[in-house]
């Protein structure tokens, strides 16, 4: 694999741990080592980070469906399907959009949405998550929002490459009232299509034509991410999972502004 390839595996494998110690894929944490350390652009950082995701997904679906109980996953369909639709349309749209945005512009997005995920990340870990239920109990206006939140994770996840965790179980505990372990589970499903879709577009663009790419970067991130993150979840009954969080929202905010900023008038 060479000593790039073993990097790139033991970074994988230290973001996975992170990500299971959150319950999060930690995709965010990926993309300043890929364009500050590796000194990809952005617009290949994306789609690699992107790819990536989609294995760290495949990895962790099959584990939280044996957990989950399938009459409980099955009342929450519409939600799921409104979803869904709204993020794959806007996963095609954003990841479009990337390849006419110029560099500058595309840094400042990305830097712009990390920093909002950073705080997110360190609001969770202040204020733990609690099914709320905010949203009406009319099902039309329910899958509405399903539609218009899906967009929001769709652009999301084109943007930046990620799964999108940090936005889809949040909106399914607060808006919805979701239990916060069936979110989990949702989240990854809601996920996967959108993953696809954008992956798939920008696979069209011959975003993975340079085979080192993806066989020095992608491959051995995401091995590493497949191994780091049971470990991750196994260390999470032992480690103060809130600090962690809080931390890690830290760490991605100075780095999205460290990395990303320098950038946004390249």
């Amino acid at each position: 694999m060479g000593n790039r390839g073993a990097v790139n595996f033991l970074l994988g494998f230290v973001v996975g741990i992170a990500g299971g110690l959150i319950g999060l894929g930690g995709a965010e944490l990926r993309l300043p080592y890929l364009v500050g350390v590796l000194g990809l652009a952005a617009k290949t950082a994306v789609p690699i980070n992107l790819a990536v995701s989609l294995a760290t997904v495949l990895a962790s679906v099959p584990v939280r469906l044996a957990k989950t109980d399938t009459a409980a996953l099955a009342e929450w369909w519409p939600v799921m399907v409104a979803m869904i639709v709204g993020a794959m349309i806007a996963a095609y749209i954003g990841a479009g959009w990337l390849r006419k945005v110029s560099g500058a512009a595309l840094a400042r997005a990305i830097g712009i949405l990390l920093v909002l995920l950073g705080l997110v990340m360190i609001a969770e870990a202040l204020v733990p998550l609690v099914p709320a239920g905010l949203l009406p109990s009319s099902e039309p206006v329910r899958f509405l929002f399903g539609v218009a939140f899906g967009g929001i994770i769709g652009l999301i996840s084109s943007l930046l490459g990620v799964a999108g965790g940090e936005v889809i179980i949040p909106t399914l505990v607060i808006g919805y009232g979701a239990p916060i372990a069936l979110a989990g589970t949702l989240s990854l499903l809601i996920s996967l299509p959108t993953i696809l879709v954008g992956l798939t577009r920008y696979l069209r663009t011959g975003a993975f034509a340079e085979r080192a790419l993806f066989t020095g970067v992608v491959v051995p991130m995401a091995l590493g991410a497949v191994f780091g993150g049971p470990l991750g979840g196994w260390l999470a009954a032992y480690v103060p999972g809130a600090l962690i969080k809080a931390l890690l929202g830290m760490l991605l905010i100075w780095s999205a502004w460290k990395v990303f900023g320098e950038r946004c008038h390249n």
